[in-house]
C-alpha cells in the first residue's frame, strides 16, 4: 500500500476478445484486454475495468506506471487489500 492506496502488479494483454481476467502471472494479475495499445485505448479499458470490477469510482483507479508498457502498477484508493483481492476474485 502506498499513500494509503493498494498498488497492484499488472500484466496486461490488449488485442483480446474481450476483457477479462486470466489470474496470476507470476508477481502479477495478467489481465486481457479488448482494446488495442493505440492513444491509450488499452490503459483506458483497463482502468474502467477495474473500477466496474471493484464498484469504485473511476478516478479511484490510476495508472502508475507502465502506461507504454504490458507491464502496468495501478493504485486502487478508497478501499482495504481486502476488498480489492475479493472484488478482483468475483
Amino acid at each position: 500500500m502506498a499513500d494509503g492506496a493498494v498498488v497492484i502488479a499488472i500484466k496486461a494483454q490488449p488485442r483480446a476478445s474481450r476483457t477479462e481476467i486470466v489470474g496470476p502471472f507470476g508477481e502479477e494479475l495478467k489481465i486481457k484486454i479488448a482494446a488495442p495499445p493505440v492513444d491509450s485505448a488499452a490503459n483506458e479499458t483497463l482502468v474502467e475495468f477495474l473500477a466496474k470490477k471493484l464498484r469504485c469510482p473511476r478516478r479511484a483507479v490510476v495508472l502508475v506506471r507502465g502506461q507504454s508498457n504490458t507491464h502496468k502498477q495501478v493504485a486502487i484508493h478508497g478501499l482495504t487489500l481486502d476488498q480489492v483481492a475479493a472484488g478482483l476474485s468475483t
